[in-house]
């Protein structure tokens, strides 16, 4: 099935670039570029994108499109593509309903690998914003510590391959079950820890992980 992907950039050279390159892989369709917020919000009311690329630092900013988008588009993927590594711009576009998160540097195939991962309904943050986000975390709240000792060991299993950055796909292939299987535990995880998405699951599992050595 093809993905149609909307590119907001306000850098034409880099947007051109990013369209050049996914039109070239198999399964993509370009549909629509733009180079602001309003650019964002018109694309997303007028042509639904499957998955739409949004930078950060762009006239009137990326970050404060993102809710506005999701507002007229709910079901709007929308994976940030940006050169900011900043804890707080990756916390705010994920609490204001992004669904990825990737820096500039990366492949143009490791983009496709990551915007078909989002169009499947799953979230992507780059490995080594992930670990920052765990690093400079605060703790999580104590009721749920305890939450960790509700999950199966099949779920724990999981959950702790999932914080190591893998994708639902490679954690399947590792575990030798279907990635459908692993999208339910995810599911049952992230319900059962009162967590919106997998990096919020991953903190708490690091916080519980460290408690007994703080104390």
């Amino acid at each position: 099935m093809t993905i149609r992907v909307a590119v907001i950039d306000d850098h034409p050279l880099f947007r051109e670039g990013v369209t050049r390159s996914l039109s070239e892989i198999d399964g993509f369709e370009i549909i629509a570029e733009g180079g602001s917020r309003d650019d964002a919000l018109r694309i997303a009311e007028n042509l639904s994108p499957d998955v739409m690329l949004l930078d950060i630092s762009m006239p009137g900013s990326g970050l404060e499109a993102v809710p506005l988008i999701l507002q007229i588009a709910p079901s709007q993927k929308i994976v940030m593509l940006t050169v900011s590594e900043a804890g707080d711009d990756v916390k705010a576009a994920l609490q204001g309903g992004a669904k990825g998160y990737v820096l500039k540097g990366i492949g143009s195939r490791a983009l496709a690998d990551v915007i078909r991962t989002v169009a499947s309904g799953e979230s992507y943050v780059a490995p080594t914003l992930s670990a920052k986000l765990l690093s400079n975390s605060a703790p999580a709240p104590v009721s749920k510590f305890d939450l960790i000792h509700d999950l199966t060991t099949r779920e724990r299993e999981v959950l702790n391959l999932v914080a190591s950055g893998m994708s639902n796909k490679q954690v399947a292939r590792k575990l030798s079950l279907h990635e459908k299987t692993i999208k339910h535990h995810m599911t049952q995880i992230m319900a059962k820890l009162g967590v919106a998405n997998r990096t919020e699951a991953a903190m708490v599992l690091r916080d519980a992980l460290d408690r007994p050595l703080s104390q």
